[in-house]
């Protein structure tokens, strides 16, 4: 922890413009006392952030990404908050896989008035990013998007392009066929003959 005590992250937060933004503009008009390393970006859902965006921000030189939207069930959206916590959860995992902290990212709830829980919010991400040390992303990984040895030593290079292509990989012992069409919008061979004088 000493090593790291002259260190400033610089974390970017993704907020909901109708709550959390709300929440950090009552923080910063009543004064509250919080560190200044949040980078704040507003988005009109956090259902609507999408992960590159977080990953983006932490290749382009972010040490953390804080996430901050409506309470669950008090999206302006309906369930853009679900979303958000589905896929906030899917990233950590990610990151964790190769060899990244998942603490750098961090999904909080805050409505409107809560400039307390914001400022609070901030002030904790910034001491555990802090603990964590600088990301150095650059260092980790290399611009073809595979994890340089260092990082994980026990595991041989591993490719996100790769990994997301083994998703839509051939099913082993042949392919996939849809069903014939049943019922009665199914499509027949050939069209149906009309009898002479039927209409």
């Amino acid at each position: 922890m000493s090593e790291h005590n002259d260190f400033e992250p610089v974390i970017v937060g993704f907020l909901c413009n109708w709550c959390s933004y709300r929440a950090a503009d009552l923080a910063g008009t009543s004064r509250m006392k919080m560190p200044p390393n949040v980078r704040d970006i507003r988005v009109m859902c956090t259902g609507r952030l999408d992960p590159t965006f977080v990953l983006k921000a932490l290749r382009e030189g972010a040490d953390g990404v804080l996430v901050m939207g409506c309470h669950p069930g008090q999206c302006h959206y309906a369930e853009g908050n679900y979303k958000a916590m589905r896929r906030i959860a899917l990233l950590k995992r990610t990151l964790k896989q190769f060899g990244l902290e998942d603490e750098r990212v961090r999904l909080e709830w805050a409505s409107a008035a809560e400039g307390p829980k914001f400022a609070q919010t901030v002030a904790e991400m910034t001491e555990t990013i802090r603990r964590l040390g600088p990301l150095n992303w650059k260092e980790l990984v290399r611009s073809d998007g595979r994890l340089e040895p260092a990082a994980q030593p026990e595991a041989e290079e591993i490719s996100l392009g790769k990994s997301l292509k083994s998703l839509s990989a051939p099913v082993p012992g042949g392919t996939i066929k849809a069903a014939p069409r049943t019922g009665p919008r199914a499509r027949s061979e050939k069209a149906p003959e009309i009898e002479e004088g039927a209409v």
